[in-house]
């Protein structure tokens, strides 16, 4: 999904508030049924503004607070007003605004049918169908880890391709550093699966949040993430370990799966997962909850978050393109500006940033055009359109282009950039296995070559994936159990810088565990976020660019079409802009 920055391999339909300790920001939320006409805005006030100024300039623009992130001056507003945007630019306190959404009471008969998943074109195209599922291999033998503790691969490892080509495997990072409890993963996205066997060992259910609310429609009646009936109170809220999408829940697999027994281990086998649930179930992710799952994260002592969407609606935010209105333009300054003061604050706070680089296939540091954006057109007779000629200089994807986060590009198992990755010398901070089903001598798609990590099973049972007796009924899925069969968790094969990102930020939380030292505030580790940014670049391994730079990718889809793309890669073998500076290692990270 472009959204999700993803693309899966499998046949199945498959991404600072002061009480924030207490409460998730859902809980400062009102219900989303509201009278027609009412719309949402993300209002950014100027540095400095009280929370007393901050009231009274939403007031005299006609709209009322409903949550307030006073840690970096943003706040969630609602209104009936329709000048309400114009009007909050003539009040000194107020910066800027971004529309959310338009809040609607919608008959309980428009959300039937299966919530809308976003889909980019290489998602659509690798869904297609064909190919098989590898079978599960035989048990590994024991091997000789840190402090003489016996290691054995997990059951599934053999088809950890990916682990393999950054050595976090029981041969390399996991006999040095397996990671620390002490250290905080945040996993901003649709949700993790708290429940999932090979995730529940380290997942923290205490510190976890849900900074989401679920939208059963938006404001024209089409299905956003389907209805609420899940929700034992119907307030559409989902607890904070449910992920009913399956994109977090893969994420945090492959940065935290234990070493149990069971399926597969991630990067940092030994770390603790926080879900800070920031993406709607159909994938959309909007400005408000990520900017509260970023401060959240920095004031509970999160270590190392990772992002793999960009924020809706624009892919691109522009501060000055002819083709925006000045009203869309003010918009997209906003975005920009709110995200970063959050990322800022995290930033300073000790969490490094991770985030994918993005999957249009495109080159970030050359104009390019976009089709995509607004891609949530929530408002009546507002759709995407053609914005031409986009300067890098003055159009910003967010996170992955905010300062101080590393962008992640993919490769596959060949150590190719993958396919559909975005690149771009000067973009690109570093690269990690993301999959490419492309990957092959013959240019066919083979699943295999895409990343496999968890499958929440309720998720798989509702998309047919499996059926109630547990057996699974598509390729791209694998089960596994435990030694004694009574324990069984699910795995599913996807790709996308999505799930190169984790790859990434999985070696940074390993950086954090080896080298961190004890936070006396928050507890657990402190490693300032630059030192880990560099130490992650330093044991890259420099990876040149191809021969010759122009790369010509071929691909027989499985319909039997052959299509072709060339991209050009830029810069030296120390950087360049396929790689970054290198594609990341878990063992070189931690001091081999």
């Amino acid at each position: 999904m472009r959204r999700f920055r993803t693309i899966a391999a499998t046949s199945a339909i498959a991404l600072g508030l002061t009480a924030l300790a207490a409460a998730p920001a859902s809980a400062f939320t009102a219900d989303v049924s509201q009278d027609v006409g009412e719309q949402e805005y993300v209002v950014l006030f100027a540095t400095g503004t009280s929370s007393a100024a901050a009231g009274a300039a939403v007031t005299a623009a006609g709209g009322t607070i409903v949550t307030q992130n006073t840690d970096v001056g943003v706040a969630t507003v609602r209104t009936t007003d329709a000048d309400f945007a114009a009007e909050a630019l003539a009040q000194g306190a107020i910066e800027g605004t971004a529309q959310n959404r338009v809040i609607a009471d919608v008959p309980d008969e428009a959300v039937s049918g299966e919530e809308a998943k976003k889909l980019d074109e290489a998602e659509a195209e690798v869904r297609a169908g064909g190919g098989t599922t590898p079978a599960a291999p035989a048990a590994s033998a024991a091997k000789k880890g840190k402090g003489g503790q016996t290691l054995t691969a997990e059951p599934l490892a053999p088809l950890q391709w990916d682990m393999q080509q950054i050595g976090a495997t029981v041969d390399g990072s996991y006999k040095v550093e397996r990671g620390s409890s002490k250290v905080l993963v945040g996993i901003l996205d649709t949700g993790v699966d708290g429940t999932h066997p090979d995730i529940a060992p380290n997942f923290d259910a205490k510190k976890s949040r849900n900074f989401t609310v679920d939208i059963p429609v938006d404001a024209n009646g089409d299905t956003i993430d389907g209805p609420c009936e899940d929700e034992a109170d119907g307030s559409c809220e989902d607890a904070a370990n449910v992920d009913e999408n399956g994109h977090g829940t893969h994420v945090a697999s492959t940065i935290g799966s234990p070493i149990n027994g069971i399926g597969i281990a991630g990067v940092a086998p030994d770390v603790k997962l926080v879900n800070l649930r920031a993406g709607q179930d159909s994938g959309y992710f909007f400005l408000q909850p990520s900017i509260d799952a970023l401060t959240y994260a920095g004031k509970i002592g999160v270590d190392v978050v990772n992002m793999s969407y960009y924020v809706d609606p624009w892919l691109f935010n522009c501060s000055s393109h002819p083709a925006d209105s000045p009203e869309d333009q003010q918009e997209q300054q906003t975005i920009v500006k709110a995200m970063q003061r959050a990322l800022d604050y995290a930033r300073y706070r000790g969490v490094t940033l991770v985030s994918a680089a993005g999957n249009g296939a495109t080159d970030y540091t050359k104009v390019i055009s976009d089709a995509g954006s607004p891609d949530f057109a929530d408002v009546p007779g507002e759709v995407a359109y053609t914005r031409d000629l986009l300067d890098p200089a003055t159009c910003t994807s967010m996170p992955s282009e905010g300062k101080g986060v590393i962008s992640v590009s993919s490769t596959g198992e060949s150590k190719r950039k993958a396919y559909y990755s975005d690149y771009g010398n000067g973009y690109v901070d570093v690269a990690a296995p993301g999959g490419d089903v492309y990957d092959t001598a013959g240019n066919t798609r083979d699943i295999s070559k895409a990343i496999l990590a968890a499958y929440p099973q309720a998720l798989a049972l509702e998309e047919g994936a499996i059926d109630e007796a547990g057996n699974v009924l598509v390729d791209g899925v694998v089960k596994s159990c435990d030694a004694a069969g009574t324990t069984c968790g699910y795995y599913q094969y996807l790709q996308g810088t999505s799930m190169a990102s984790p790859h990434a930020a999985g070696v940074a939380a390993l950086i954090v565990s080896k080298y961190g030292i004890p936070d006396l505030i928050r507890g657990g580790k402190y490693l300032p976020a630059s030192i880990v940014d560099a130490r992650l670049r330093q044991t890259a391994v420099d990876t040149a660019c191809p021969t010759p730079a122009a790369f010509t990718y071929t691909r027989i889809t499985p319909a039997g079409s052959t299509l072709t793309a060339t991209h050009t890669c830029e810069g030296t073998k120390a950087q360049n802009g396929f790689y970054g500076n290198g594609i990341v290692n878990a063992l070189k990270a931690v001091g081999r």
